[in-house]
């Protein structure tokens, strides 16, 4: 019965140690979705409440981040983040940009429609001008105009409180991820509850559309 500005607060707690147990385990690139396109439409006063968190994660957790390596990275339009996020965001990229440990992607003002929008219109401005030939267009070379440039695709989508939907979140990423669901609200969402589910991607057969994980059939290997 406590507001909801004390669930984001809490979950600040946990994204901190899903953080440290990325660390612990050496799991190389991690990515939250922090605020999406769609929480504007939120009440004026959560979602200030939410700007005002950002800063304070960023103020209270940038020496820790970097004094483990961590880089982050931005994936979103935070140009139009009150000026307060703005500079807190740009002194995080500046201070952790040489790290060379785990790549922390913060999907900030992220929806992954917009992104794929933004994409389009990139390339397609560059194949007017004659940069880019339409037919040497591949999935590469569109991955090169995503916020996610030079980054792999996921691996695992954690997805918490029982929600049974991927709500605009790198949908062109996520083509072959493997899909985890829990009932854990993600306040309560402990590095037990984190292993938990990298210990049941470890278990899956993943096959990219071929066979036996490889693309070859097992009575053939």
């Amino acid at each position: 019965m406590m507001p909801r500005s004390m669930g984001h607060r809490a979950g600040m707690k946990a994204l901190k140690e899903v953080v440290k147990a990325c660390v612990e385990i050496g799991i190389p690139i991690l990515t939250v979705f922090a605020f999406s396109t769609e929480n504007w439409k939120r009440p004026l006063e959560e979602v200030n409440y939410l700007m005002r968190l950002l800063v304070e994660y960023l103020h209270k957790e940038i020496e820790e981040l970097n004094n483990n390596n961590i880089c982050i990275n931005i994936l979103g339009d935070y140009s139009s983040l009150p000026q307060e996020c703005r500079l807190g965001i740009e002194e995080a990229l500046a201070v952790t940009s040489r790290n060379s440990g785990l790549v922390f992607n913060i999907a900030l003002n992220y929806g992954s429609r917009k992104e794929i929008l933004r994409a389009v219109k990139i390339m397609a401005g560059k194949i007017m001008s004659g940069e880019i030939e339409q037919e040497n267009i591949s999935e590469e070379t569109f991955s090169d105009f995503l916020f996610t440039k030079g980054l792999p695709d996921p691996d695992l989508l954690i997805r918490t409180a029982g929600e049974m939907r991927i709500s605009n979140f790198l949908l062109w990423q996520i083509a072959y991820a493997e899909l985890w669901f829990t009932d854990c609200l993600w306040p309560d969402f402990s590095r037990d509850e984190f292993f938990r589910a990298i210990w049941e991607y470890q278990q899956r057969d993943r096959r990219f559309g071929g066979i036996n994980g490889d693309g070859q059939d097992e009575e053939y290997v």
